[in-house]
């Protein structure tokens, strides 16, 4: 699947949804995406929330319409790494349950084919010329090249460093692109000059700081929000 992004369009990039297929549906009507707009998801599209089925099927419509763009994200790797060693405890105990629930099925083998290859399309990173876009995030102490260079591109998925006070505070980044990326949950979204983190805590609802789906329009870095109306 193609990762390079053009600059010549508007970017949409969307954090975590976690199954939640109204409040994704809420988002896009609000943000009403021009046809030469680029919609980047930034992973996590799937588990704990209620209808990751419909998610996928929405995002598989999506592509269809406009140039969409789709990042590896923990939870995605989770469920294909349990195909492939047919072991799907971890990805159970981290929201899976609540996917095979949405598909009617008692175990991974009830996923549909175009699904699950749908999902194996995600690529790790995706990049324009000046932003790259991931899920976890970046090693904040080496330049984008030498992270692609260095890091096992599984390590994109889960990383967290660079959300250190030390780091969030200085802004002493080596990126020489600005990094987007989704993954941990905040109260607000992080909108600086070398990052921007968009995980807003769509799905956890019960927590008062959180239950937001956001997403950044650039290049003019204009957030757009909606609450959670999946639960």
């Amino acid at each position: 699947m193609d990762r390079q992004l053009s600059e010549q369009h508007r970017i949409i990039a969307f954090g975590d949804i976690h199954g939640c297929r109204r409040t994704l549906a809420a988002l896009l009507e609000q943000l009403d995406p021009e046809p030469s707009d680029q919609l980047v998801f930034l992973g996590d599209v799937i588990d704990r929330g209620s209808n990751s089925r419909g998610v996928i099927d929405d995002l598989i419509t999506l592509a269809d319409r406009y140039r969409c763009f789709f990042v590896m994200g923990n939870h995605e790797l989770l469920l294909l790494e349990s195909l492939e060693t047919g072991d799907s405890s971890l990805w159970l105990d981290n929201g899976g349950s609540a996917t095979l629930s949405s598909y009617h099925t008692a175990d991974s083998s009830g996923l549909p084919q175009n699904h699950i290859d749908f999902l194996r399309s995600f690529n790790y990173y995706i990049e324009s010329d000046t932003f790259i876009f991931v899920h976890g995030g970046l090693d904040p102490e080496m330049s984008v090249r030498d992270n692609i260079r260095f890091m096992q591109p599984s390590d994109f998925c889960w990383m967290r460093t660079h959300l250190r006070r030390s780091f969030l505070e200085t802004g002493r980044y080596q990126w020489e692109k600005t990094v987007v990326c989704g993954h941990t949950p905040m109260p607000e979204v992080i909108n600086q000059k070398k990052l921007i983190s968009l995980d807003t805590g769509c799905v956890y609802t019960d927590t008062p700081s959180l239950g937001r789906l956001s997403a950044v329009v650039l290049p003019e870095r204009r957030i757009v929000q909606t609450g959670n109306i999946d639960t």
